[in-house]
This record gives C-alpha cells, sequence and structure tokens, in this order.
C-alpha cells in the first residue's frame, strides 16, 4: 500500500474511533427509549379490564347496514389527543375492539370483545339501532383451548388478511351491492355477508371457526415523501394517492394574469375508481386487522374448511379497486423448509395466542422485531399489518343480516315486539 493511501486509511481509523464515544450514547438511548415505552404500554394494556358481549340478532331485521356504520361511529371511535405524559409515562394507548363471527360446531355467534368501561356505551348504541336484539355477556370461547401440539387433541389452521392493494382504494361494499335501498323486498336483496353466514352454519358438531375483525380509530402512520421523519395520515394519504394517480391526465397551464390552472381529462373509466376514493374519504377511517381460524379434533381435521375460509372474503372484491389478501397462514409450501414440524407448530400457537389475545397493534416486545435469517427459524417474525377501512366497508363485512340469510344454525330473536331493557345506561 503506498503511502497515501495508508494516510486515508489511518485517517478513517481515527475519525470513526474519535466519532464512536457519540454514538454509542444515541443508540443505547434509542434502545432504552424503545424498550420503556414497550415496558409502559403492555403495563397499560394488562390493566385493562375486557367484557365478551354477545348478540342474538332479531328475527325480523329490516335495517340496512347503514345501522351498523352509525354503531361504529358512535361507539367504536374513540379518537383523542394524548399528552406526552399519558403517553410515554402511563403508557396509555386508544383502546381497540374486536368484531367476532364465530361458529362452534355450526352454531354461529356475533360477539363483540370491548373494554368494560365502554360495555355500557356499545350496548346503548346497539339497542339504539336493533331495538329487538338481546346483548349479554358471554365466557371467553377461546379460553377452552390454550395450545396445541402434535399429539393433542386439537388441530387448526390460521391465517389473517390484509389490502391486496393500496389502503385508498376500496373493497366492494353492501351499497355497491344496492343493499342501501331500504324497502326492497328481503328475497330481492343480496346481502354479502350470506356466503360466510352459510359457511359458519355448515362445519360439522365437534368443528370451530373463529373469525375476528380487530379495530380501532386509524392511527396509521405514512411517511411523507421527500422527507426524512414526517408522516400523515389516512385521508392525506388518500389524496397524495389520488393526485398521483390523476397526475398523468393533468394538464397545468398559467393564465393571463399570473395565476397558475390546471385541467383533468381522466379516460372515463376512470370514474367509478375515482369515485370511490373519495367516498372512502368521506367517511370516518378505522385502522383494522382480520384473523380466521379453523379449529377441529385432530382425526377429523378437514383440509377442505381451510381452503373454504381462505375465500371467505372474496365477495368484497372489486377488480377495479381493491380486495382482501391472504398473509401469514400457518403452511410450508415446501416440506424441507420444516421437515421436523417444529416451526409449524410455533407458528400455531403463536397464532393461537394472537386470537386468545386480540392482539393487533400493539404487540410485546418479542414479537416487535423482524428477525433476519437464520435468527427468524426460531424467532417466526410475521408481525400483525393493519390496514384502513372506513365506516362502509367496516359495516360491509360486519353486520346483522336479515331473513335473506336462512341458515338454520344462525339462532334469531323470535320476538317482534320485545323492547330493549328499560335500565339501559344514561
Amino acid at each position: 500500500m503506498d503511502t497515501v493511501g495508508a494516510d486515508a486509511l489511518n485517517w478513517i481509523v481515527n475519525f470513526i474511533v474519535t466519532i464512536l464515544p457519540y454514538f454509542i450514547p444515541i443508540i443505547l438511548g434509542y434502545f432504552a427509549v424503545f424498550f420503556w415505552h414497550h415496558y409502559v404500554n403492555e403495563q397499560f394494556i394488562e390493566g385493562v379490564e375486557w367484557v365478551l358481549l354477545e348478540i342474538k340478532v332479531p328475527r325480523e331485521v329490516t335495517k340496512t347496514p347503514l345501522a351498523m356504520e352509525l354503531i361504529f361511529t358512535n361507539a367504536f371511535y374513540h379518537l383523542s389527543g394524548k399528552g406526552f405524559w399519558e403517553t410515554h409515562w402511563q403508557g396509555a394507548v386508544h383502546f381497540w375492539f374486536s368484531l367476532e363471527l364465530v361458529s362452534l360446531g355450526g352454531n354461529v355467534h356475533f360477539f363483540i370483545r370491548t373494554p368494560s368501561r365502554i360495555k355500557d356505551l356499545i350496548e346503548t348504541q346497539v339497542y339504539a339501532q336493533y331495538p329487538q336484539a338481546e346483548i349479554s355477556e358471554a365466557k371467553d370461547y377461546t379460553n377452552y383451548i390454550t395450545a396445541t401440539a402434535p399429539d393433542d387433541k386439537w388441530n387448526l389452521w390460521g391465517c389473517e388478511f390484509n389490502l391486496l392493494k393500496e389502503d385508498p382504494l376500496p373493497i366492494r361494499t353492501y351499497v355497491d351491492y344496492g343493499l342501501d335501498k331500504a324497502g326492497d323486498e328481503e328475497n330481492e336483496k343480496v346481502d354479502p355477508i350470506t356466503p360466510a353466514i352459510e359457511f359458519l352454519g355448515s362445519i360439522k358438531k365437534d368443528e370451530q371457526v373463529w373469525i375476528q375483525i380487530i379495530v380501532r380509530p386509524s392511527k396509521k402512520d405514512y411517511h411523507t415523501h421527500g422527507t426524512a421523519f414526517k408522516h400523515h395520515k389516512f385521508n392525506e394519504e388518500a389524496m397524495i394517492f389520488l393526485n398521483k394517480l390523476l397526475l398523468p391526465y393533468t394538464k397545468k397551464s398559467v393564465n393571463a394574469d399570473g395565476t397558475k390552472a390546471s385541467e383533468i381529462r381522466a379516460p372515463k373509466h376512470f370514474d367509478d375508481l375515482v369515485e370511490g376514493i373519495r367516498g372512502k374519504m368521506s367517511k370516518i377511517a378505522f385502522d383494522v386487522g382480520i384473523r380466521c381460524i379453523y379449529l377441529a379434533p385432530t382425526p377429523i381435521f378437514d383440509q377442505n374448511q381451510r381452503r373454504a375460509l381462505r375465500l371467505i372474503w372474496r365477495q368484497y372484491a372489486s377488480p377495479y379497486a381493491n380486495e382482501f389478501n391472504r398473509i401469514h397462514s400457518t403452511q410450508f409450501d415446501t416440506p424441507w423448509v420444516d421437515p421436523k414440524g417444529w416451526r409449524l407448530q410455533r407458528m400455531k400457537n403463536r397464532m393461537l395466542f394472537r386470537y386468545r389475545t386480540r392482539l393487533m397493534f400493539h404487540p410485546p416486545v418479542w414479537q416487535s422485531f423482524k428477525y433476519p435469517w437464520p435468527f427468524k427459524v426460531i424467532f417466526d417474525s410475521h408481525n400483525p399489518k393493519p390496514f384502513v377501512l372506513n365506516t362502509e366497508e367496516l359495516a360491509t363485512i360486519f353486520h346483522f343480516p336479515g331473513m335473506v340469510s336462512e341458515t338454520p344454525s344462525f339462532k334469531r330473536i323470535e320476538s317482534k315486539t320485545s323492547k330493549p331493557p328499560f335500565n339501559l345506561p344514561t
């Protein structure tokens, strides 16, 4: 090595040695804040008392899913500003809720899991829209199965879903199916939730299917392009996406007085897409995560039910816009990836743990890393991937069906004259 090269190398080494002591405290400080934030969050969450409510649906539901939109807006949207003390010292988080469609041996149930302090508000809003419904506290059906093992009685398959395309693009909703038209004949309605109800009602006596839709007011951050640290929320992201979509069809000009003007001449087939994005922006947004599990005793575990569960959201696909996409399945496509089946068993038990704890937005610290290979062989790092739906989309995938759904195992309330309890909280 010549003298110039040696001097350059010495300079680099000396520079690194000089600045390294300044970076070590920064790195240690970052990890200290990271672990402290997770610690106080977990302490706060452990102090929350949860209640599982079962809603028994009236026999004659004549209202459109717009009624469920009002419930989401008035009972589930708890978005408030939290100061530095609440966030970083007390570990306060925004509450989330789990909307659950469950089949226990073919008997279909609607559940809502909520923090106990919001239970009364949810009951009030449900009765306001469905006065003939019955709401009662239920035992958590997930506690009867705490883990699975290769030689265990139970076997399971599970997966999660996200959106196939960008969040601003909408799925197909009940409005697209014409279900927003109140007063239509019941036998002429097409309710997109009925295929899911029919599937849940068709499973065998000893099988179980669990579906949870975990929601919270949208807090999802999107990185602002062209900046290092700036972020923005969903509506701004939707506007950025829309402007980018229309940019090739936008003509900019300067008027005689020096003012700038623009003219958009998008193709006609873009009209529905643009209106869909604008419609999604016009209603309240929620962060959403979807998780599904099929459980059965090992001797009767049916792979075909697993395939049916994969397609349970297909009716909401909008080819020109968005659709649900299956992720994080508890399976491997090739046997040599996991020849002993150890990783698969860990994946199944992790899926069961996440369902039982309704985990989506605040994973524990040991599940907050995306481990590189070969560490991910030991520590599988399938982090939840929440996405954004508005109230219309949310009410499409979770609402109480009318008589258009005649599933025999879907229990309804017979009385047409029942009224809400007189002692509702005020």
